[in-house]
């Protein structure tokens, strides 16, 4: 097949939820003797932007997109191993957790997905996630540029303005952008605790984020 043709083939892949195909398609392109890196960021790319519309349309939902997103990460699997080391660029990298006394991580989960496909690099503490594990994951590491709190229930949101002040505390606050989410936020609250955004789904998360990191 022809460069262009694979580049299509990853694409639709992606969105048609095709994980056991895209696999057997990056291992042919490999064996072809094809660029890995351009796989990814002209086709597996390329096909979660589609995603990212249909997902924004209603079209597809929340099972869709973890779907999609698995096929993307089976392509990925075998193209890594492949890339030349000097395209292997530096990505911002955020953090990203479910604040204590929550358990539900799916729309973490979404977010994160997304947030890699935008080409970040997330630092996943997972769910149910103390104040100061959050703070000490920036204080511990001076590349992160953003903080990604998430929760569904209303008894933990405190727990959001806890990290703000405690990065406040440690002096690591001007460094880092804190974008919150979930079901019973809302951009008032955001306001309110001192938050530098507020979004409502996993795909204007990428765009908001992009946004702020590059001053807009």
């Amino acid at each position: 097949m022809e460069k262009q043709e694979y580049m299509e083939k990853f694409s639709d892949y992606v969105v048609d939820m095709e994980e056991e195909e895209i696999e057997k398609l990056a291992i042919d392109y490999i064996e072809e003797g094809y660029d890995a890196f351009d796989a990814i960021m002209e086709g597996l790319i390329p096909g979660m932007d589609r995603v990212s519309v249909l997902f924004e349309e209603e079209e597809y939902f929340v099972t869709d997109l973890l779907l999609c997103s698995d096929s993307m990460y089976a392509a990925l699997n075998v193209l890594k191993p492949h890339i030349k080391e000097e395209k292997l660029t530096k990505k911002t990298k955020g953090v990203i957790g479910v604040i204590q006394g929550d358990t539900h991580d799916i729309g973490k989960n979404l977010v994160k997905i997304m947030m890699e496909a935008g080409g970040f690099e997330m630092v996943d503490l997972g769910r149910d996630v103390p104040v100061e594990e959050f703070v000490n994951a920036v204080v511990n590491d001076e590349d992160i540029e953003f903080v990604c709190l998430s929760t569904l229930m209303t008894t933990t949101m405190p727990g959001m303005k806890a990290v703000i002040e405690g990065l406040e505390e440690k002096g690591v606050r001007d460094r880092v952008k804190v974008m919150i989410g979930g079901g019973p936020i809302s951009r008032k609250f955001a306001e309110q605790i001192g938050a530098d955004l507020y979004t409502v789904n996993a795909v204007e998360a990428v765009k908001g984020i992009k946004e702020l990191l590059s001053g807009k």
